[in-house]
């Protein structure tokens, strides 16, 4: 898949990091896209955890951003975060989240095998070598620790929110697979998330594409009466995916197991 710019451990722009941080701090709790996005998570984070029963699972978060998904993950067992920013990593202190460390995905500050699970939410997609980073997060996992990814699909989905927070690219499920095989995971399930808003995702996306019109990032679009009622709609598809995959949507999940 062709790249889009330098790595993000080496060049990410520092006036977009400053940028969206406070923003992404600011709503990570309260958009219904955030809201539903963890409902998601956790139903499968739960999943996996449930197999653990000789100890408190040791979660790693990839890419922990200003810390709101931590803060979920931290329900499950004893998560810790790390990120490239340390502006994201001062806005996880400002949540009260003192285990969190600076480093790359690509090079992880962390031993082998110390995690039962190790996820990168929204992560994979900054990176030009996604294979390298999957390969870091296979050697911080346990034998038979699994790693949770989800990510944004399809590059005809391409918006100013994947400018703005410099992605590489977009995933079709296929890609995303070969990547984590590529990596030495086994794959346990993929599937696509969000069918809800995929078209008024698409159509929103193709009329500013058409129209030149531009916001400052898609974070800050939101119909506030509505919010809620989207954010429940979003997570209700958590209930679905127990049961069976989705064939499309805006966002795609993979979990996947370190095999010896």
């Amino acid at each position: 898949m062709a790249s889009k710019a330098k790595s993000i451990t080496e060049t990410l722009p520092q006036e977009m990091m400053q940028h969206t941080y406070p923003i992404l701090y600011k709503v990570e709790e309260s958009h219904w896209w955030y809201i539903g996005r963890r409902r998601i998570i956790a139903s499968f984070v739960e999943n996996i955890c449930r197999e653990i029963k000789d100890h408190s699972p040791r979660i790693l978060d990839v890419g922990c951003g200003t810390g709101a998904n931590l803060m979920m993950l931290s329900q499950f067992g004893d998560a810790e975060g790390v990120d490239i920013s340390e502006d994201a990593l001062s806005f996880c202190r400002e949540r009260g989240l003192k285990n969190v460390r600076h480093g790359a995905a690509e090079k992880l500050p962390y031993e082998d095998e110390t995690f039962d699970l190790v996820t990168a939410l929204d992560v994979v997609e900054h990176l030009d070598d996604d294979v390298a980073g999957l390969n870091e997060m296979r050697r911080v996992l346990r034998p038979n620790g699994h790693l949770l990814l989800f990510v944004p699909t399809f590059m005809f989905l391409w918006g100013v929110q994947d400018e703005v927070s410099n992605h590489r690219r977009r995933y079709r499920m296929p890609e995303l697979r070969r990547a984590v095989e590529k990596a030495g995971f086994e794959v346990e399930r993929t599937t696509y998330a969000n069918i809800t808003f995929f078209m008024p995702v698409l159509l929103i996306r193709k009329f500013m594409r058409l129209t030149g019109i531009r916001t400052e990032t898609e974070n800050s679009i939101n119909v506030s009466a509505l919010n809620g009622l989207f954010g429940r709609v979003f997570g209700a598809e958590s209930r679905v995916l127990r049961h069976m995959n989705i064939p499309f949507g805006v966002s795609g999940l993979c979990v996947a197991r370190r095999v010896e």
